[in-house]
């Protein structure tokens, strides 16, 4: 079967591998979807801090059932699915607290272990995410990238009345502002460019502001009056947002931190003590994440067509990383067609 490689930063190889077998307890994909993240991107610029070479790429993607291994039930051939991309150890002290998601030896496919860049890909049944039949190959990719937002959005509490902010409108930080408006939040959403904010406004996130001309607080002054932001997201990850973040969120708020910083910020933390702003960290999700993304896909509570960019034959996946890196914030989300 055909699999894609990155070897080096910026460097892909295709080769030809052994099918893998789904043995006890497993089963088998048949990979038809990739989607390409923002860290996808930062492994390709070789800037991903926990990243090593060679790796096989692929942690957001749409897949049908091949077969299963023995012993699994509930999972019928041919049915759309999806798998969630974490290996964990199982007994470390986080694991045993219910936080696999941030076990102490956790690998992810893609980035410190196999992703699924090829024709066939074996896991555990248990990370299987079955799909409705109505899901496009596209809505499947982007469960992974949903539940990224279903976790992060609960990370901040209870979101109901509350004013937020999403700093960077690409696609984590469009799919985080959704998920903010679906848990009854009044959402803000800034980026330096139109043409994300366009697309922000097509799925339903009315106040944006372009970064460029208006500061977040002049935003925020705009948008939500003299009560100001009560929650900041940084989906963006970089110097200017988490600096707009600590000086404009208000006295006693919280700032979630969504993005992979692909170098590390100085924060004020003199500010930070001062008006006792509370620092979250976010990292992937859980299982009920993906249920959850699911469903908020399904409803059309969050909306994804509006994302999709530009799809690259498999054959093409170097391609799909210059056309990223051509296009900046003018792509959203590209596939790979496998």
């Amino acid at each position: 079967m055909r699999q894609a490689i990155m070897t080096s930063p910026g460097v892909i190889e295709h080769r030809s591998v052994d099918e893998p077998v789904a043995g006890p307890g497993q089963v088998r994909l048949r990979i038809h979807r990739i989607g390409v993240c923002g860290s996808d991107v930062h492994v390709n610029h070789g800037k991903h801090p926990f990243t090593p070479y060679p790796v096989v790429q692929g942690h957001e993607f749409c897949a049908t059932i091949e077969s299963v291994g023995v012993g699994v039930e509930g999972i019928p051939v041919g049915t759309k699915a999806t798998a969630m991309p974490q290996e964990v150890c199982g007994t470390c002290p986080r694991c045993q607290a219910g936080q696999y998601h941030i076990c102490d030896h956790l690998k992810v496919r893609g980035f410190q272990a196999p992703g699924v860049a090829q024709d066939l890909f074996v896991t555990e049944a248990e990370k299987i995410v079955l799909l409705p039949d109505d899901f496009t190959f596209e809505q499947g990719a982007f469960v992974e990238p949903t539940a990224v937002a279903m976790r992060a959005t609960t990370r901040a509490g209870d979101l109901t009345g509350k004013h937020v902010a999403v700093l960077g409108a690409g696609p984590i930080g469009n799919l985080v502002a959704q998920a903010c408006k679906a848990r009854g939040s009044d959402v803000l959403i800034t980026d330096v460019g139109q043409f994300r904010l366009d697309i922000a406004r097509q799925c339903g996130i009315e106040h944006t502001s372009d970064a460029r001309s208006e500061t977040l607080k002049d935003a925020a002054q705009r948008v939500f009056g003299a009560r100001g932001m009560d929650i900041v997201f940084d989906c963006a990850g970089v110097q200017a947002t988490i600096s707009a973040a600590v000086e404009s969120v208000n006295k006693g708020g919280t700032i979630v931190i969504v993005a992979v910083y692909g170098d590390q910020p100085r924060v004020d933390m003199a500010v930070v003590g001062d008006r006792e702003l509370t620092l979250v960290g976010t990292l992937m999700y859980q299982y009920p994440d993906y249920e959850e993304a699911v469903r908020m896909l399904a409803s059309g509570a969050i909306q994804t067509q509006p994302l999709e960019t530009r799809h690259f034959a498999f054959s093409e996946y170097a391609d799909a990383y210059a056309f990223i890196d051509a296009e900046g914030p003018r792509s959203m989300k590209v596939f790979i067609d496998v």
